[in-house]
């Protein structure tokens, strides 16, 4: 049961003390014009280099924790930071610098008829806390975005990176403090345990919005647990249709590269879709790519005989695989026959993500987007270009698979709100 003070951000805890630091800096950095906001993540990038090999000793005790209780080596993987990938973090530091600033951007005005000058503004968010998981590269990320939006961050990362973020942080508000904005623009919730992400969570009034960036799990637990308003990110159960008319070398192209190309991340291919006018033709040479590439696939029927044929193992598909967002070299495969058949199984099984046709018909193009209700969806394209960065948005707080406030890719401008300005001389109302 959530009570009154945590559902106000009245507590006395450690979080709520936070979070009204954040509340603070925030007031204090909202008015800051865009040179000092680009000057301090120029602050940011310097100090991740110079002081590279503080972050790389404290990041060792995190990799030597997740060795020593078993951890995948992909998740090491993600969860190691090297001089190099610093370097790297610091670079894309740099790329925000050089973004637009979206703060006092009017999104539209007019004079009215009585004469009143009216302007819509963007303004930022106010206090973003971002809940994340492993990658310690989200915690430059977001709060470099963060900041250039003119936004305060509370950052609620994983145990599993706690050393690595406790250092990334004191690098980033060191380097704040030093380019004279509010070292707490720039805050690491205190606590490693799940209580202290609860408490974020009910922070409301102290917090104006939640931001998760992880798997399934971790989402929807924000997604139930909170009153701060969140905006959902992340999860990508992503379809890819071969039409009847699709020319086949380029959806095997497609396919390959939606699936393959980057398995673990959300805008990767997850169910491939065949229709039966086309699937004796496809399959075969969808298998030998998809096997080529390492891809296992799960199909039904269909795919299984052709397998069979081929000599290739398919995996039967059941309700579990096309529900799955596997993120790894697996795919789901079914042969549907016609167009709406495959519309109504995205509609069922999809997160709402990344969809994609192949087809030479434009008219069958049009039906498919039109019928289709997904952030993003792809004609002849991979659905890996469901990103900030392919978009030319510069760099990304995360993918919302939501309606509300953003959807799609957010960048800075995702990370902020409006407000009416009304100029008038004299005027009053009757």
């Amino acid at each position: 049961m959530t009570t009154t003070a945590e559902s106000t951000g009245t507590g006395t805890s450690d979080v709520i003390a936070t979070a009204r630091r954040a509340r603070e800096a925030a007031a204090a950095l909202a008015p800051l014009p865009r040179t000092a906001r680009d000057a301090a993540l120029a602050a940011v990038a310097d100090a991740l280099e110079a002081r590279a090999a503080e972050i790389v000793e404290a990041n060792a005790q995190d990799i030597e924790r997740a060795r020593a209780a078993g951890t995948a080596a992909a998740i090491i993987d993600r969860l190691t930071l090297t001089p190099e990938r610093i370097a790297a973090i610091a670079a894309d530091v740099r790329d925000v610098v050089a973004l637009p600033d979206p703060v006092g951007e009017v999104v539209r005005g007019s004079t009215l008829p009585n004469g009143l000058e009216l302007r819509q503004v963007r303004v930022p968010l106010g206090v973003v806390g971002i809940i994340y998981e492993a990658r310690p590269n989200v915690t430059v990320d977001a709060a470099a975005l963060c900041l250039k939006s003119g936004n305060a961050v509370l950052l609620r990362g994983s145990s599993s990176a706690y050393s690595s973020n406790t250092a990334l942080v004191a690098v980033l508000r060191d380097a704040v403090a030093g380019a004279g904005l509010p070292a707490d623009a720039v805050q690491l919730v205190p606590g490693e345990g799940r209580e202290s992400a609860r408490e974020l969570m009910r922070a409301r009034g102290l917090v104006d919005v939640l931001i998760p960036r992880g798997g399934a799990s971790l989402i929807q637990t924000v997604v139930r647990e909170s009153t701060v308003p969140v905006i959902e990110t992340g999860v990508g159960n992503c379809h890819v249709y071969i039409d009847e008319l699709a020319d086949l070398d380029m959806a095997v192209d497609i396919l390959v590269n939606s699936k393959a190309q980057r398995p673990s991340v959300c805008n990767a291919a997850e169910t491939v879709l065949v229709h039966a006018g086309i699937a004796d033709r496809f399959l075969p040479r969808a298998l030998a790519a998809l096997t080529a590439a390492g891809v296992t696939v799960h199909g039904d029927e269909a795919w299984q005989k052709a397998g069979q044929d081929a000599g290739t193992e398919v995996v039967p598909a059941t309700d579990a695989d096309w529900e799955t967002e596997y993120l790894s070299y697996d795919i789901a495969a079914a042969v549907v026959p016609d167009l709406d058949a495959a519309v109504a199984h995205i509609r069922r099984w999809t997160s709402g993500h990344t969809e994609a046709i192949v087809t030479r018909d434009t008219a069958a193009a049009r039906r498919f987007v039109s019928l289709i209700d997904s952030t993003a969806v792809m004609v002849n394209a991979s659905t890996r270009f469901t990103d900030g960065g392919q978009f030319g948005f510069g760099a990304e707080i995360g993918i919302s698979t939501q309606k509300l406030h953003a959807r799609g890719p957010m960048g800075l401008p995702e990370l902020t709100s409006t407000k009416y300005v009304v100029t008038g001389d004299g005027h009053t109302r009757e």
